[in-house]
C-alpha cells in the first residue's frame, strides 16, 4: 500500500493529517505540490490536504481518523 498526502507550504490541517497517519502506525510520502504540479494534473485538489492511498484520491481535507483507518484497512 502506498499513501501519499499532499500538501502545501502554508498547510495547517496537513500536520493534522501527518500525525493521524503517525498515530496509525502508516507509512507515508508528503508531497508539496507547489514543487510537483504534476500532481495536481493527476489529483485536481483546490484545498490541502489531499490523502492518495494507492494511486487513488481518497481524501480532501482532514478525515475523520475512523474513516481514514478504514480506508486503510481494505486498500
Amino acid at each position: 500500500m502506498k499513501v501519499e498526502v499532499l500538501t502545501t507550504p502554508s498547510c495547517s490541517n496537513c500536520s493534522v493529517v501527518e500525525k493521524m497517519l503517525d498515530d496509525l502506525g502508516i507509512k507515508y510520502e508528503v508531497i508539496d505540490v507547489t514543487e510537483k504540479p504534476e500532481y495536481l494534473q493527476k489529483y485536481p485538489i483546490y484545498t490541502a490536504p489531499g490523502i492518495v492511498i494507492d494511486d487513488k484520491l481518497e481524501f480532501v481535507g482532514v478525515p475523520k481518523k475512523e474513516k481514514l483507518k478504514a480506508k486503510i484497512a481494505t486498500s
